[in-house]
């Protein structure tokens, strides 16, 4: 379990995956036991596990697992067809998954586990690196305004755009971070702030709908935010409002930052009309930790994503550096 201001949101320990529930926290800290590719399916899918960089490494670590218990290319198929249907809009989940079989098309259990390893390895310090790159960018920001959950909960290591943030505090030059609510699943109310809360750095909470406002009013300095993916063009999928921050940042004529790693990149993808966006449970929107918020039966509309185009982003932050978004695309 964790404890301090450090923990990992998941762990491979003794052929097991142990995982925080997210789905609990803050009032909660759970520690779920997988042990085969439909329990991390699972665990993806009703978001016990989330973030784009950690559902990869998890996938990755699936595989393992099945493999674990029944090595062979087979399972080794089997396994990858179950995860990479658990979620569609982050290609860190895809990728990592395809990274894990072309790393052994036999379906050997350790040279799986040994991928996974590397790949979790290698997201843990892109997290590093992109912490150094953003707080390099947002050098002068002393309000930064970030949207849904994107720290250690998110991603190996310190996370993304909340790594940023923390490493702003670290070097003793952030004043505020400003967290949206992030509904309907409350990911910043519930998740970031715990994050926040954890490291000491100082915080405010604001509903969704009040955050164009504040940064018209001149209340922000910057806005920062993750990715689920990021399009050869630039466009980015991620939290549902985000595009609505990114309108409201270029209108005050602030930075609106994207920060993930290159994993994030999905160079076959063209632009952000080709980004599959997840729908999700209309019940989501209609229930609130099983409190009903409007009448039974409402129709309800709740994706998951939006797209911000590139137009509107001013700098792409990733472990090789900060980028225009239209030169993300690795070559």
């Amino acid at each position: 379990m964790p404890s301090g201001t450090e923990f990992h949101a998941l762990r491979h320990v003794g052929g097991t995956l142990r995982v925080l529930d997210q789905t609990v926290l803050p009032w909660e800290e759970r520690e779920l036991v997988l042990r085969r590719a439909h329990d991390v399916a699972g665990a993806i899918r009703r978001l016990s596990v989330r973030g784009a960089p950690l559902i990869g490494v998890a996938a990755a670590y699936g595989i393992a697992l099945e493999l674990n218990a029944e090595p062979g290319p087979e399972s080794l198929e089997r396994a990858c067809t179950l995860l990479k249907a658990a979620r569609p809009t982050a290609v860190n989940l895809a990728w990592a998954v395809d990274r894990v079989r072309a790393a052994d098309p036999t379906g050997d259990p350790q040279l799986a586990l040994a991928e996974a390893r590397a790949i979790e390895a290698e997201e843990q310090a892109a997290s590093d690196a992109i912490a150094a790159h953003g707080a390099d960018l947002l050098r002068d920001a002393r309000r930064v305004m970030t949207h849904c959950n994107t720290g250690a909960l998110a991603a190996p290591g310190r996370g993304t755009a909340l790594a940023v943030i923390a490493e702003l505090a670290e070097r003793g030059t952030l004043e505020l971070a400003i967290a949206t609510e992030s509904r309907p699943l409350l990911q910043g109310a519930r998740l970031t702030v715990y994050e926040l809360n954890r490291l000491g750095i100082p915080h405010e909470l604001i509903v969704d709908s009040a955050a164009s406002g504040l940064i018209a009013s001149g209340a922000v300095d910057a806005v920062v935010v993750g990715c689920d993916r990021v399009a050869a063009n630039g466009d980015v999928a991620n939290k549902v409002g985000t595009y609505g921050l990114a309108l409201a940042a270029g209108a005050a004529g602030i930075p609106f930052v994207v920060a993930g790693p290159t994993s994030t990149v999905d160079s076959e993808c063209p632009s952000g009309e080709d980004i599959a966006i997840e729908q999700r449970d209309p019940e989501e929107v209609r229930l609130l930790s099983g409190t009903p918020l409007t009448l039974p039966g409402t129709r309800c509309r709740n994706p998951a994503f939006d797209v911000t185009p590139a137009n509107l982003i001013t700098a792409l932050v990733t472990e090789r550096g900060v980028v225009e978004p239209a030169a993300v695309a690795p070559t």
